[in-house]
C-alpha cells in the first residue's frame, strides 16, 4: 500500500366493502385496481395488500389536517432490532422486534395484549452470525406468522399469541438465515431466507397451508439437488439447467454454484392465480468460479412468476443475466395497472439495487420499459428488444488489470427499504443512495474479506459522489422524476402513501417525515429520538385514521453501511420505540439526549500498525462488521466497540465472543477464532479505541466548516509535506513530494514505508488531485485529494481496494 492501510382526480372512496371499478384518473391519477384497496381499514401485510404498494385508502390525514397529527400512543422497547413493519387487522396491531420477539396491542388504545417470544437467541447460533432479526410479520385468518431467523415457520393466534403450528423450512445444517417478511396469499404463507452471499447454498421460497402447517409447495431457484418436485418443477428445472450448462455440482456431488435466495420480496395477483418471487444473487459471485460454462444462471437476479396454487413457473425476467456483482431483484415488485399507449396494462414495477425502474407487463413478463434512477456505471442501457442490459465492459472483470468502479455497488440505490405507490398520483415513490464500489477478480490466495465470492470487492471505498442518498418520485408511464428530496445518511427509510395525498418516511437523523404527494414539499416532521428506517403504515379504527411506526436502525444500514451513516450519528443506547399518531393525539414524549461517547481507559495500550491490519481482517472475515460496523464504527445495532471498556479485559471479551456469555441478548459466540487470533482482534479494536475522538472531530469539523482555501494555485502546493493518514489503525506517515508543472498542472511523488508511486494531476477553484498506479500483484491507483487550510494540506487519500482516509500535512522546513 501506498501510505494508507487496507479496508406509491380518481378519488379513493375508502368506506369499507365499497367496490371500486377499474377506471381512469386525471391529475396524473391511474386506474384504481380493486384489490389494491381492499379492506381500507386494516394493514395484513408487508405492503398491505398483495400488490405490494404500501399504499392506504384512507385520507383523513391529509394536507389539510396533518398540522393537527400528533402522537396518539407509544410504546418503549428494549435494544435489539427494530426496523420493520407492523401489521394490523381484528382490532390489533402487531410487531416483531428483536429476534422473534412478537407483541400484539389495541389498536386504538395502545393497551398490550400479549407477547411472543420465538427464543430464537437462546437457540441459534451461526444464523446469528448474519441476521439481524425479522423485517415484518404477516396476518392471515386469524393468525399471525412469522420466521425466525434459524429457519422456523411459526403461526400464532392472534387472539392469545399461543402457536397454532410451527414447522422448521431449513432441510439442512447449511449457512441460511431467515430475515425477511412472510406473506399471507391465496391461503397460504410464502417465504424464503438468505444466506447466497457466504455459501452455494440452493435457493428457493416455500409455501405453507395457512391451516395446517403444510408445506403445499416449493419452487428452487437454482439448478440441481433430488429434492426437485418434478411434477411441479419440471419445466423450471429444465430452463435452469440449460442456464448452467457446466451444472452447479462438482464431481464429488458437493455444490459448486448456488444462491438465488428470495430473502425478502413477493407479490401476489389473485385474477391472474400468479405469486411473483424476487430472487437474489449467486455465490460464489465470480461466474467463473461458479458456473465455467458460462450461461446467465437462472434464476439469479430474476421476478419469477409461479402458479399460486401448485409453484409452477409461468414466466421470469432476469435484472442481471450472468450476474456476478451480487445483483439482486429482491426489493419491492408493485403490482399496479397503468395507461400506457391510451389502454390500461396490468403491469409490475421493480426499482432494485442496480439502479433501473422496470415496468413489466405481469401476466406475460414483457419488459414495457427500463430507466435509470441512480448513478448507473454497471450498464450503457436496456436493451429493448433482447431485454437484456448492455454492460459496461468492466463488468466482467476475470483477467482485467486493476479494480472497476462499478455503481451502483452492493450497497447502492434501492435495497429492501420499501417503496410506495399512489394510483392517486400516478407516481412511484422510491429511497434511493448513490454508492458505488470497487471490484476486481479475486487473487489467488487472497486474504481479502471477500475472498470466498472470488472477488476483490470493497463496497465501502468512498469514492466521488458517494453516500447521497434520496426519496425520488418516478412516473412509470414516462420514467420521469417529477420531484426529488435529499435524506441524511446512506440509509434511506421505508415509505408509505396514502390516499390523503401524502408521503411519509423516516431519516436517519431521527425524524418521520410527511411529503405532499405531488410536489415531495415537506408538510409535517416529528421528531422521533432515534432513527427510523421500517416503513409506516395507516390503518383505522373507530372511524379514525392512525399512522404507526417503530423507530431504530439495525441491519446493513447499522453495520456495513456505518460509514455513511457516521455524520448523524446513532447510537445502540438510544431509545427503541413503537410511535402511533393519529389527528389531535395527546401523548407526550420528553426529549432525549444523545449518550455520550467515552472512550475506555486504556493507558497501557502501545499502536502497532501491523498487528492492528491483521486484527483488522480477523474482524472483517469473522462477520464482526455484520453489527458492529465496518471499520468497527458502530451504526446502533449493537455497541460500538471503540467505546466499550469491554475490550480492555482480555478475560471479558473471550467470555463473550468465545463463550456466548451475551447469547440471550443476541450476540452469538464465535468457538471457532483462536485465542491468539482473539486477542489480535481485541489488539485491533484497541486501536480503533485510541484513533476514535480524533476521527469524531474530524469527521465533525469536515461536515460543518467546509473548506479549503479556493484561490490556492499550482505554486502554493509545491515542495515536500509530511504527510500523516489517519487509517482505521492508526496514521500512517508518507512523505508527499509536489511540483508545479504549469498550466494549472503538478506532479509529485508518494514515499512511504511500504513503497513509493509517481503521480500526476491538476489544481482547479483550490482543489488539488493527483493520482498514480503501483503494482501490488494487482494494480492499486491510488488518489490524493486535497486543498490549502490554515497552512496544511488537508483532504482525502485512496488507496485502490483499501479504503479512503482523512489526512493532514505540513511543510518539510
Amino acid at each position: 500500500m501506498i501510505g494508507s492501510v487496507g479496508r406509491a382526480a380518481f378519488a379513493i372512496l375508502a368506506a369499507a366493502g365499497l367496490s371500486l371499478s377499474l377506471a381512469a384518473c386525471s391529475s396524473g391519477g391511474q386506474p384504481v385496481e380493486e384489490a389494491m384497496v381492499a379492506n381500507p381499514d386494516e394493514w395484513p401485510n408487508w405492503g398491505r395488500t398483495g400488490h405490494e404498494t404500501h399504499y392506504s385508502p384512507l385520507d383523513e390525514i391529509n394536507g389539510s389536517t396533518v398540522d393537527d397529527l400528533s402522537l396518539a400512543w407509544h410504546f418503549d422497547l428494549e435494544p435489539g432490532y427494530t426496523p420493520s413493519t407492523p401489521i394490523m387487522a381484528d382490532g390489533k396491531l402487531f410487531i416483531t422486534t428483536g429476534h422473534s420477539l412478537i407483541r400484539a396491542f389495541e389498536a386504538d388504545s395502545g393497551k398490550l395484549l400479549w407477547e411472543y417470544d420465538g427464543k430464537t437467541r437462546e437457540r441459534a447460533q451461526s444464523p446469528l452470525h448474519f441476521g439481524w432479526g425479522n423485517k415484518g410479520i404477516a396476518y392471515g385468518e386469524g393468525k399471525v406468522v412469522l420466521g425466525t431467523t434459524d429457519g422456523y415457520v411459526i403461526a400464532l393466534d392472534a387472539n392469545t399469541g399461543k402457536a397454532a403450528w410451527k414447522v422448521m423450512d431449513f432441510p439442512d445444517a447449511k449457512p441460511r438465515n431467515m430475515a425477511g417478511a412472510p406473506r399471507v396469499f391465496d391461503g397460504k404463507v410464502i417465504i424464503s431466507h438468505g444466506g447466497a452471499d457466504i455459501s452455494p447454498i440452493r435457493g428457493y421460497v416455500s409455501a405453507y397451508d395457512l391451516k395446517s402447517g403444510d408445506l403445499a409447495w416449493r419452487f428452487y431457484t437454482v439448478p440441481g439437488g433430488d429434492e426437485t418436485d418434478q411434477a411441479a418443477g419440471a419445466k423450471a428445472e429444465e430452463l435452469m439447467n440449460a442456464s448452467w450448462p457446466s451444472g452447479a455440482m462438482n464431481e464429488d456431488g458437493t455444490r459448486r454454484g448456488g444462491g438465488g435466495t428470495a430473502w425478502n420480496a413477493f407479490s401476489y395477483d389473485e385474477e391472474l392465480g400468479l405469486i411473483y418471487l424476487g430472487v437474489g444473487n449467486g455465490f460464489p459471485y465470480n461466474q467463473d468460479k461458479r458456473s465455467p460454462g458460462g450461461g446467465d444462471n437462472l434464476f439469479l437476479a430474476s421476478i419469477v412468476a409461479v402458479d399460486a396454487k401448485t409453484g409452477e413457473y409461468r414466466w421470469h425476467y432476469q435484472v442481471c443475466p450472468a450476474e456476478q456483482w451480487d445483483c439482486t431483484a429482491t426489493t419491492d415488485m408493485t403490482l399496479a395497472t397503468l395507461e400506457l399507449d391510451g389502454k390500461p396494462r396490468k403491469v409490475l414495477m421493480q426499482l432494485p439495487k442496480n439502479g433501473f425502474l422496470y415496468v413489466l407487463d405481469r401476466e406475460t413478463g414483457e419488459l414495457l420499459s427500463a430507466e435509470p434512477h441512480a448513478k448507473v456505471t454497471w450498464a450503457e442501457k436496456i436493451d429493448m428488444e433482447t431485454g437484456r442490459p448492455v454492460l459496461n465492459p468492466g463488468m466482467r472483470y476475470q483477467g482485467k488489470q486493476g479494480m472497476f468502479e462499478m455503481w451502483p455497488g452492493p450497497n447502492g440505490a434501492h435495497s429492501w427499504m420499501p417503496q410506495a405507490y399512489s394510483p392517486r398520483t400516478g407516481l412511484v415513490y422510491v429511497p434511493l443512495t448513490d454508492k458505488g464500489a470497487l471490484i476486481a477478480e479475486g487473487q489467488e490466495g487472497g486474504a481479502e474479506i471477500s475472498a470466498g465470492m472470488g472477488v476483490t470487492l470493497m463496497p465501502e471505498a468512498d469514492l466521488e459522489g458517494d453516500n447521497a442518498s434520496y426519496l425520488k418520485a418516478i412516473d412509470p408511464t414516462t420514467q420521469e422524476e417529477v420531484w426529488k428530496v435529499d435524506v441524511p445518511g446512506t440509509s434511506v427509510g421505508g415509505v408509505l402513501a396514502t390516499a390523503g395525498d401524502l408521503v411519509f418516511q423516516g431519516r436517519m437523523d431521527g425524524y418521520l417525515i410527511a411529503y405532499d404527494a405531488r410536489s415531495g414539499k415537506e408538510v409535517w416532521k416529528h421528531k422521533t429520538a432515534s432513527p427510523v428506517m421500517g416503513a409506516p403504515i395507516s390503518y383505522r379504527m373507530g372511524g379514525k385514521q392512525y399512522v404507526a411506526v417503530l423507530t431504530g436502525v439495525s441491519g446493513t444500514s447499522a453495520g456495513i453501511q456505518s460509514l455513511g451513516n457516521a455524520t448523524v450519528r446513532t447510537d445502540y443506547r438510544q431509545p427503541r420505540r413503537l410511535l402511533v399518531f393519529a389527528l389531535g393525539g395527546t401523548d407526550t414524549l420528553e426529549a432525549e439526549p444523545m449518550p455520550e461517547l467515552v472512550s475506555p481507559a486504556d493507558p497501557d495500550f502501545a499502536p502497532d500498525l501491523k498487528r492492528a491490519q491483521q486484527g483488522m481482517m480477523i474482524f472483517g472475515m469473522n462477520t464482526c462488521i455484520v453489527c458492529h460496523g465496518w471499520d468497527a464504527v458502530g451504526g446502533g445495532a449493537a455497541p460500538d466497540l471503540r467505546y466499550s471498556p469491554v475490550i480492555t479485559d482480555a478475560a471479558l471479551f473471550r467470555s463473550i465472543v468465545k463463550g456466548g456469555a451475551l447469547r440471550s441478548a443476541g450476540m452469538p459466540n464465535y468457538p471457532q477464532i483462536s485465542d491468539a487470533d482473539l486477542e489480535t482482534m481485541r489488539f485491533y479494536l484497541r486501536a480503533r479505541a485510541k484513533a476514535a475522538p480524533a476521527e469524531r472531530k474530524a469527521l465533525m469539523e469536515k461536515a460543518a466548516s467546509g473548506g479549503f482555501d479556493t484561490s490556492a494555485k499550482a505554486a502554493d502546493f509545491a515542495g515536500t509535506w509530511n504527510v500523516a493518514i489517519a487509517t482505521p489503525v492508526g496514521e500512517s506517515k508518507t512523505v508527499l513530494t509536489i511540483k508545479d508543472a504549469g498550466g494549472g498542472k503538478l506532479t509529485g511523488k508518494s514515499v512511504a514505508d511500504e513503497g513509493s508511486v509517481d503521480l500526476t494531476g491538476t489544481v482547479k477553484d483550490g482543489r488539488a488531485k493527483l493520482s498514480g498506479e503501483a503494482s501490488m500483484g494487482m494494480t492499486i491507483t491510488v488518489e490524493y485529494d486535497f486543498g490549502l487550510k490554515d497552512g496544511k494540506i488537508v483532504g482525502e487519500n485512496s488507496n485502490g481496494p483499501f479504503g479512503t482516509f482523512d489526512f493532514s500535512g505540513t511543510k518539510a522546513k
